[in-house]
């Protein structure tokens, strides 16, 4: 069996609010990702994320927002394993290196 680690970066600021929905145990966002495996883009990503829309806006040629890039960063067959170190990026000057989704919510108006 084949495997693929992701890693994925989000803006949360292009998040569509309208859209998110509430379930039995918390607040949801549906999205889709686009990956190829074969190549990395200008910026080491190998796909994008998107927010997903109703099949009718899509039927409509609507499109959901660009939320983020997506990297593979690990990958495995059943030939063979490889596995890539992530890399660990550094937080801006001044900022945190990991915030809780709650320490955001009054920037994006939740």
């Amino acid at each position: 069996m084949s495997k693929i680690g992701i890693r994925i970066k989000l803006n949360i600021s292009k998040i569509e609010k309208a859209r998110l929905f509430k379930g039995s145990k918390g607040l949801y966002l549906d999205m889709t990702s686009f990956i190829d495996l074969d190549e990395k883009g200008q910026y080491g990503d190998n796909g994008f994320c998107t927010q997903d829309v109703s099949k009718e806006e899509r039927e409509q040629g609507v499109k959901g927002p660009i939320l983020g890039n997506v990297e593979v960063f690990y990958k495995s067959d059943q030939s063979q394993q490889q596995q890539q170190a992530p890399q660990q990026q550094a937080a801006p000057q001044g900022q945190p290196q990991a915030q809780g989704f709650d320490d955001f919510s009054d920037d994006i108006g939740f």
